[in-house]
């Protein structure tokens, strides 16, 4: 495993920084890459608001170059905290699809209206880019054209960024670990659209912001989906045999794990359930919250 502080060269014009911020949900922490070869260049994700980290980025620059553009992936702290600041350093203007309330669908608004408390994990509220940037839509920079591609599940506002080959996925596909969907900022449902998105496309060398490169993209994102199909078949399964509530359903579902672990189990159970619910495979009673009793409405889904 790599260390934080870590500067590595991945491949020509493709460097990688790892910030200090390791963690469960972090790994060895935040990936912040630079691209190109040339004077200018581009930095996806600062990270977290650390200042050793950002002037370690701007010294792994070669003299004389600079960074003419900072684009970020989705508004978690530990990937955009760091953007004002490091833009007010080099004088490089932020490039996003919007803030943290950006690209929710309409379920996740009502519910987030309703009352939904839980979730917001790391949500950068004071996130606000410089250029909004929309799905397809190809900048032209120093580093070369760079497509954006709005990949919402992890987060609404949530892009992976086409480049040179590569696709810089952020938090939405990871080789170490699945993604976090945590309502309101979490759909299951646009998360399994976001990948079947990917998968269309040819240049699936993965770098995603936490954990290694996944040469292999198409192979991990397949086994992503069927990983999300199984826990869906896990929950109606889990139902079958009468109604539970949130935490009586995660632990059915995940068993014996720490506490810490089973918060972020039962957050993305509740995305599952969402999903379900808007499948009619599942009901919620009195209506759909994470308070809720739910039942299932049996029937499978095909894994593979």
């Amino acid at each position: 495993m790599d260390r934080p502080n870590t500067v590595t060269t991945l491949a020509t014009g493709l460097i990688r920084i790892i910030a200090p911020n390791p963690s469960k949900m972090t790994y060895w922490g935040t990936n912040t890459y630079i691209l190109g070869n040339g004077a200018e260049r581009v930095l996806v994700d600062p990270g977290p608001d650390d200042l050793d980290h950002l002037r370690r980025c701007l010294e792994a620059l070669p003299q004389h170059a600079r960074i003419s553009h900072i684009l970020v992936t989705h508004a978690h702290k530990d990937h955009s905290a760091g953007a004002q600041r490091l833009s007010d350093l080099c004088s490089a203007p932020t490039y996003a699809f919007g803030d943290s309330l950006a690209g929710r669908m309409q379920i996740m608004i009502d519910l987030a209206a309703s009352g939904l408390v839980a979730g917001g994990e790391g949500v950068d509220l004071d996130f606000t880019p410089d250029h909004l940037l929309h799905d397809s839509e190809v900048l032209q920079t120093p580093a070369g054209p760079i497509t954006a591609l709005h990949t919402p599940g992890h987060m609404g506002n949530h892009l992976c960024f086409a480049w040179n080959g590569h696709i810089l996925t952020g938090d939405l596909i990871m080789g170490w670990s699945s993604s976090l969907i945590s309502p309101p900022d979490g759909d299951a449902a646009a998360f399994r659209e976001s990948c079947k998105k990917l998968l269309k496309r040819s240049d699936l060398s993965l770098l995603p912001a936490h954990g290694a490169p996944v040469p292999d993209g198409a192979s991990r994102i397949t086994a992503l989906l069927k990983h999300r199909a199984h826990r869906e078949n896990q929950i109606i399964e889990a139902l079958a045999n009468g109604p539970l509530d949130l935490p009586q359903l995660t632990e059915r579902v995940y068993g014996a794990v720490d506490s810490f672990t089973f918060q972020a189990a039962q957050r993305n159970t509740f995305a599952h359930l969402i999903d379900l619910a808007q499948q009619s495979r599942v009901t919620a009673h009195p209506h759909l919250h994470e308070t809720a009793e739910f039942r299932a409405v049996l029937k499978k889904v095909k894994e593979n």
